[in-house]
């Protein structure tokens, strides 16, 4: 099996900056691309950020400019380094990935348990 854990969530003022971690662990013989989401209250989950395996990376218009998604392949970890943050960014952010467990095995995907962001005016 496979887990992903997001840790870094916390409560910071408006203009503020927080870096959040995402490390998969487990059975794995490849990470795709790996994938931060965001769900605030009240709203559907969407998508913020995702970086390839290569380092390529896309942004959601609302982050673009202030978030910046990074990786570490040897240590099966994505990072999320959130500048400038608005109180509109307070969300539960989600870390996601695609997930190959063996050569011959299908792409997986796997979610963590999310992590909490509060930014306050």
């Amino acid at each position: 099996q496979v887990q992903l854990e997001e840790s870094g969530g916390g409560m910071v003022q408006a203009g503020g900056s927080l870096r959040l971690s995402c490390a998969a662990s487990g059975t794995i013989f490849s990470i795709g691309d790996m994938r931060w989401y965001r769900q605030a209250p009240g709203k559907q989950r969407e998508w913020v950020a995702t970086i390839a395996s290569d380092g390529s990376a896309n942004y959601a218009d609302s982050v673009k400019g202030r978030f910046s998604i990074s990786r570490d392949n040897a240590r099966n970890t994505a990072y999320l380094q959130m500048n400038s943050l608005k109180p509109e960014d307070t969300a539960v952010y989600y870390c996601n990935a695609g997930v190959q467990q063996a050569k011959w095995r299908s792409w997986d995907p796997y979610w963590g348990q999310g992590t909490q962001v509060t930014v306050s005016s």
